[in-house]
Protein backbone atom coordinates (compact mmCIF):
# COMPACT_ATOMS: atom_id res chain seq x y z
CA UNK A 1 0.00 0.00 0.00
CA UNK A 2 1.26 3.19 -0.67
CA UNK A 3 1.79 6.35 1.40
CA UNK A 4 1.90 9.71 0.24
CA UNK A 5 3.85 12.34 2.14
CA UNK A 6 3.01 16.21 1.96
CA UNK A 7 6.91 17.36 1.57
CA UNK A 8 9.85 16.04 -0.32
CA UNK A 9 11.89 16.02 2.64
CA UNK A 10 10.21 13.01 4.28
CA UNK A 11 11.47 10.49 1.27
CA UNK A 12 14.73 12.82 0.32
CA UNK A 13 17.44 10.23 2.60
CA UNK A 14 15.68 7.40 0.85
CA UNK A 15 15.54 8.92 -2.76
CA UNK A 16 19.42 9.77 -2.40
CA UNK A 17 20.40 6.42 -1.31
CA UNK A 18 18.42 3.92 -3.43
CA UNK A 19 19.51 6.01 -6.48
CA UNK A 20 23.30 6.16 -5.13
CA UNK A 21 22.77 2.48 -5.12
CA UNK A 22 21.30 1.93 -8.35
CA UNK A 23 22.78 4.89 -10.62
CA UNK A 24 21.38 4.23 -13.76
CA UNK A 25 17.31 5.02 -14.42
CA UNK A 26 14.89 3.80 -17.77
CA UNK A 27 13.96 6.95 -19.00
CA UNK A 28 10.56 6.26 -20.85
CA UNK A 29 8.68 8.63 -23.65
CA UNK A 30 6.14 7.73 -25.57
CA UNK A 31 5.45 8.60 -30.03
CA UNK A 32 2.41 10.22 -30.84
CA UNK A 33 0.71 7.01 -31.15
CA UNK A 34 1.21 6.49 -27.32
CA UNK A 35 3.66 3.57 -27.70
CA UNK A 36 6.49 3.89 -25.05
CA UNK A 37 10.12 4.18 -25.74
CA UNK A 38 12.91 3.61 -23.26
CA UNK A 39 16.32 4.08 -23.10
CA UNK A 40 19.14 3.35 -20.13
CA UNK A 41 20.86 6.67 -18.91
CA UNK A 42 22.02 8.58 -15.91
CA UNK A 43 20.20 11.49 -14.73
CA UNK A 44 21.76 13.47 -11.75
CA UNK A 45 19.23 15.12 -9.16
CA UNK A 46 19.28 18.47 -6.81
CA UNK A 47 16.88 20.43 -4.34
CA UNK A 48 15.64 23.61 -5.33
CA UNK A 49 13.28 25.20 -2.32
CA UNK A 50 12.39 21.78 -1.10
CA UNK A 51 11.50 19.72 -4.27
CA UNK A 52 13.78 17.94 -6.25
CA UNK A 53 14.96 18.65 -9.84
CA UNK A 54 16.46 16.78 -12.37
CA UNK A 55 19.03 17.50 -15.17
CA UNK A 56 19.77 15.05 -17.56
CA UNK A 57 23.28 15.67 -19.90
CA UNK A 58 22.24 13.72 -23.36
CA UNK A 59 22.53 13.89 -27.34
CA UNK A 60 19.35 15.00 -28.77
CA UNK A 61 18.81 11.36 -30.90
CA UNK A 62 15.54 12.19 -33.56
CA UNK A 63 13.78 9.27 -31.29
CA UNK A 64 14.04 11.51 -28.04
CA UNK A 65 13.53 14.78 -29.34
CA UNK A 66 10.27 13.81 -31.36
CA UNK A 67 8.87 11.80 -28.75
CA UNK A 68 9.14 14.93 -26.22
CA UNK A 69 8.41 17.87 -28.65
CA UNK A 70 4.96 15.97 -28.88
CA UNK A 71 4.77 15.21 -25.28
CA UNK A 72 7.40 16.59 -22.70
CA UNK A 73 6.44 13.91 -20.09
CA UNK A 74 8.72 11.07 -19.25
CA UNK A 75 9.14 8.56 -16.37
CA UNK A 76 12.31 7.64 -14.99
CA UNK A 77 12.42 3.96 -13.23
CA UNK A 78 15.54 3.20 -10.86
CA UNK A 79 15.08 -0.68 -9.67
CA UNK A 80 18.08 -2.73 -7.76
CA UNK A 81 18.29 -6.57 -7.15
CA UNK A 82 16.87 -6.13 -3.82
CA UNK A 83 14.30 -4.80 -5.30
CA UNK A 84 14.54 -1.32 -3.78
CA UNK A 85 13.11 1.33 -6.38
CA UNK A 86 12.44 4.49 -7.38
CA UNK A 87 10.04 6.19 -9.61
CA UNK A 88 10.05 9.75 -10.83
CA UNK A 89 7.22 11.16 -13.04
CA UNK A 90 8.50 14.56 -15.36
CA UNK A 91 8.14 17.44 -16.94
CA UNK A 92 11.09 17.80 -19.46
CA UNK A 93 12.40 21.12 -21.12
CA UNK A 94 15.47 21.27 -23.07
CA UNK A 95 18.05 23.89 -21.93
CA UNK A 96 20.52 25.28 -24.60
CA UNK A 97 22.38 28.24 -22.50
CA UNK A 98 25.73 27.66 -21.89
CA UNK A 99 25.90 28.60 -18.34
CA UNK A 100 23.39 25.77 -17.26
CA UNK A 101 25.20 23.48 -19.37
CA UNK A 102 28.19 24.62 -17.24
CA UNK A 103 26.15 24.17 -14.01
CA UNK A 104 25.47 20.80 -15.06
CA UNK A 105 28.52 19.78 -16.14
CA UNK A 106 29.60 20.82 -12.73
CA UNK A 107 26.70 18.70 -11.25
CA UNK A 108 27.70 15.46 -13.02
CA UNK A 109 31.58 15.95 -12.03
CA UNK A 110 30.81 16.12 -8.13
CA UNK A 111 27.53 13.84 -8.63
CA UNK A 112 24.44 14.93 -7.31
CA UNK A 113 23.01 12.84 -5.40
CA UNK A 114 26.42 12.21 -3.98
CA UNK A 115 27.45 8.90 -5.78
CA UNK A 116 25.29 9.03 -9.00
CA UNK A 117 27.16 11.09 -11.70
CA UNK A 118 29.86 10.74 -14.39
CA UNK A 119 32.84 12.41 -16.03
CA UNK A 120 30.66 14.54 -18.99
CA UNK A 121 34.43 14.90 -20.89
CA UNK A 122 33.88 11.14 -21.43
CA UNK A 123 31.27 11.74 -24.21
CA UNK A 124 31.68 15.37 -24.83
CA UNK A 125 34.53 18.06 -25.04
CA UNK A 126 33.43 20.72 -22.83
CA UNK A 127 30.17 22.43 -21.51
CA UNK A 128 30.20 24.51 -25.45
CA UNK A 129 30.45 20.88 -27.13
CA UNK A 130 27.41 21.34 -29.97
CA UNK A 131 26.61 17.46 -28.94
CA UNK A 132 25.86 17.88 -25.73
CA UNK A 133 22.34 18.49 -24.59
CA UNK A 134 20.62 18.80 -21.80
CA UNK A 135 17.00 18.04 -20.58
CA UNK A 136 15.66 19.86 -17.14
CA UNK A 137 13.79 17.12 -15.51
CA UNK A 138 10.72 19.05 -13.53
CA UNK A 139 8.87 16.41 -11.20
CA UNK A 140 5.93 16.27 -10.22
CA UNK A 141 5.52 12.61 -8.79
CA UNK A 142 7.96 10.59 -6.98
CA UNK A 143 7.51 7.28 -5.55
CA UNK A 144 10.18 5.13 -3.43
CA UNK A 145 9.44 1.77 -2.67
CA UNK A 146 11.52 -0.44 -0.33
CA UNK A 147 12.45 -3.97 -1.43
CA UNK A 148 12.37 -5.70 1.65
CA UNK A 149 8.49 -4.69 2.51
CA UNK A 150 7.24 -3.48 -0.22
CA UNK A 151 6.70 -0.19 1.67
CA UNK A 152 5.68 2.65 -0.57
CA UNK A 153 5.34 6.45 -0.16
CA UNK A 154 4.72 8.75 -2.39
CA UNK A 155 5.02 12.43 -3.25
CA UNK A 156 3.63 14.90 -5.78
CA UNK A 157 4.45 17.98 -6.62
CA UNK A 158 2.02 20.86 -4.42
CA UNK A 159 0.59 21.93 -8.44
CA UNK A 160 0.43 18.02 -9.51
CA UNK A 161 -3.23 17.67 -8.42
Amino acid sequence: MATRVSTFSVIEDQFDAYLREIGYATMTTVDVKGRPRSRVLIAVWERVDGQPLGWLATYKTPVKAAHLANNPHATFSYWSHRQNAVAIDTVTEWVSDLETKRYVWQLYARTSPTGVGYPLGNFWRSPADPKLHVLRLTPWRVQVIRGTDLLSRIWRAPDAD
